[in-house]
């Protein structure tokens, strides 16, 4: 096998390294296009590598290689080359997407690491880099805490179970990407502390649990990102879900159309790829790829094109998603371009996410109130087969909370609000309110409307968390 160009990053104690090597795909070939691809990935002690950014002054380089020891840094080549238009950085979309940005750390946070790193001492910087990280909550929403379910009394690894129908699975190969996202909530599983990890080797456990709970009819796949894994590592995860009657819906989360469509066009074994996705709808199961999108500009080369095209002929789904960002997309006609795109693509816009209380939350999120007032604008661009996309919704603790609207009762102004998902089935669509915030970003900034005192499900809530 080739040698691959990944390398380690600086301070290889506190950060996820690279690509397993039996795990990346490192040549692929498209019929349409001469030379074959060669996959590229640059860390963060590769920056001063990545020829484009020798135009920036030392200052942004410097600034970037402070994030970038703080929050997990991975871009590949195709995203370099192809996705981002350099005579717009430092707003391209996609740079914002995937470089590192000063604003990302708190002035405080970002201050403390760059003392530390222009100090030199190696213990000083790892201290100020776990101290910045801590402070970043690293796993919102109960995921550690809530979310994890047990077998015989012991504890998954890998597993997630926070809503009724719908179990999460993270196998251990899939828990890099091909790139990272610069607001990524699940950012912790990147940076090599393996008590932040959630992940698992055994696919058993999880066969275990589902038949152990009937209410259990999709599984969804997610990692960081399954698609890196060869086909073969996959469909060990997959084939024993195709035996279990009560699964209906295999789901696999997945940035691999964006970040290196070859993956199902031209790596060595896309072909085996595609034709186990055709192997899961042959056997009955919808298969759903959820494609995560936060810009138009992804699904504007000619391979991504391509790579929707040869996912859709083997009778699989795809459904995109994507959170509401500033610097990328806090913009109604980006959302609007974007979600009639993936309708004339054969994609179905499906959810639009708020950012995440997590991570470098205080630089990409947008309030409440404009989050809707961009949400419905876009909405009021597009064609009824386009207003699928549900949202503005928070993945919050309780679960996922729509913003249905702004409007006012009795003489308050209120968000009107309702429960797509919720840790109680019976919550679910269940409409609630909260007064009017202008500042709001996340449902914890919210008070119940109407003189309550609490909302409706606070006190359930409680209890869950005490059992």
């Amino acid at each position: 096998m080739p040698e691959t160009n990944t390398v380690i990053p600086l301070h290889q104690d506190t950060r996820e390294t690279t690509l397993d090597s039996a795990d990346t795909q490192i040549n692929s070939f498209d019929p349409d296009f001469d030379e074959p691809r060669r996959f590229k990935v640059y860390t963060a002690r590769q920056l001063d590598k990545i020829e484009p950014l020798k135009r920036l002054d030392d200052e942004t380089r410097f600034a970037m290689d402070v994030v970038a020891n703080v929050l997990p840094f991975r871009v590949n080549e195709y995203v370099i080359n192809e996705l981002i238009n350099w005579d717009n950085v430092p707003n391209d979309p996609i740079y914002q997407l995937t470089f590192p940005q000063r604003g990302m750390l708190a002035p405080e946070h970002f201050d403390k690491v760059a003392e530390a790193m222009r100090g030199g001492d190696k213990a000083e910087i790892k201290t100020a880099i776990a101290d910045v990280r801590d402070a970043l909550n690293p796993h919102p929403a109960g995921q550690m805490e809530h979310n994890m379910p047990e077998v015989d009394g012991e504890k998954i690894d890998g597993v997630q179970h926070k809503y009724n129908e719908t179990v999460l699975f993270f196998p251990s190969q899939g828990q890099v990407c091909h790139s990272y996202c610069t607001f990524c909530f699940r950012w912790a599983q990147f940076i090599g502390d393996n008590d932040l990890k959630i992940a698992t080797k055994e696919a058993g456990q999880l066969k275990k649990y589902i038949q152990a709970h009937p209410e259990i009819s999709d599984v969804l796949i997610t990692g960081g990102d399954p698609l890196v894994m060869k086909t073969k590592n996959l469909r060990a995860h997959i084939e024993p879900l195709l035996e279990l009657e009560q699964i209906r819906t295999i789901r696999i989360g997945s940035k691999a159309l964006t970040f290196w469509p070859q993956r199902v066009v031209s790596d060595a074994d896309a072909k085996d790829l595609l034709d186990l996705f055709e192997e899961v709808i042959a056997s009955g199961k919808h298969l759903a790829l959820m494609a995560h999108y936060n810009h138009w500009q992804e699904l504007e080369t000619d391979i991504a094109r391509e790579a929707v095209k040869r996912v859709r002929a083997t009778g699989a789904v795809i459904r995109a998603q994507g959170p509401l960002l500033a610097h990328i997309n806090d913009n109604a006609d980006d959302w609007a371009r974007l979600w009639q795109t993936q309708v004339e693509l054969g994609i179905i816009p499906y959810y639009m996410f708020v950012e995440r209380d997590t991570g470098a939350r205080h630089y990409f999120e947008v309030p409440l109130a404009k989050a809707w007032e961009i949400y419905r604008d876009a909405m009021k661009q597009v064609s009824g087969i386009a207003r699928t996309a549900r949202g503005p919704s928070m993945s919050s603790h309780p679960g996922k909370v729509e913003i249905q609207g702004v409007t006012e009762i009795q003489g308050e102004k209120v968000f009107a609000l309702r429960f797509i998902q919720g840790r109680n089935h019976d919550w679910v669509q269940r409409p609630f309110f909260a007064k009017y915030n202008e500042e709001a970003t996340w449902l914890n900034h919210l008070e119940p409307a109407f003189g309550e005192d609490k909302f409706f499900f606070e006190d359930e809530l409680a209890e869950m968390e005490a059992e």
